[in-house]
């Protein structure tokens, strides 16, 4: 059986981001952005799972407004799009290989864990406590709760400040390459995941400091 590498010296606060990174579940963003879309009488661009990667919840809304015309209030189209979305992370999505053990080797090290996502917090929990992962992560950042999305570094700083760490104590998962820049600049050690979902793999490896293919790796 495979035997967690233990923590780097120094490290003191972890902060992951949830859909492409802890969980195997970027692909219900793609399903329910279109089946949200046809229930509104709008047939969804080809290029809607890519145009909608970098965005939030609140962000998405704003953007089904202008590009689809919608009308309802930028409130009904998130709840919309919410209840399209929460039946998978009540019943389906899962953990990524390897992350029960690799969490447990970071709390066994000392190491804070938070989660810093662009989904709503109700979601996660509901996902993390059916795949009894919720232990691991007493704080959770959301993108909405925040009030900025993942092109403004704020969610890692407050997840930051939370765990009582600085840069030189924290790293940051991340398998999305927007995100990944964000972090990068505002002077963030970050580690890349691999995720079918970002087709710039070299890119992102080039960008991190650090490149797993799994949590295994």
């Amino acid at each position: 059986m495979h035997k967690p590498r233990k923590a780097p010296e120094g490290l003191r606060c972890a902060i992951f981001d949830f859909d492409g990174t802890l969980f195997d579940s970027m692909y219900v963003w793609d399903v329910a952005g279109r089946q949200y879309l046809r229930s509104q009488g709008r047939e969804p661009k080809p290029s809607l799972a890519e145009d909608l990667r970098t965005m939030s919840l609140y962000q998405t809304a704003c953007y089904f407004q202008q590009e689809y015309g919608l009308s309802q209030p930028l409130e009904e189209i998130m709840d919309g799009i919410n209840r399209a979305v929460e039946v998978y992370y009540f019943r389906d999505v899962l953990p990524k290989p390897g992350i029960p053990a690799f969490l447990q080797a970071l709390r066994e090290a000392g190491v804070a864990l938070c989660i810093a996502t662009a989904t709503d917090r109700y979601q996660i929990e509901a996902a993390l406590t059916r795949c009894g992962l919720s232990e691991f992560f007493p704080a959770i950042f959301t993108c909405s709760e925040v009030g900025r999305g993942k092109d403004d570094p704020l969610i890692y700083r407050q997840a930051m400040a939370h765990c009582g760490a600085d840069r030189s104590h924290t790293v940051i998962f991340e398998d999305a390459i927007h995100a990944v820049e964000t972090a990068k600049a505002d002077g963030f050690t970050v580690v890349g995941i691999q995720d079918d979902s970002e087709e710039r793999q070299t890119l992102l490896q080039s960008l991190t400091d650090c490149y797993l293919h799994d949590f295994t790796d």
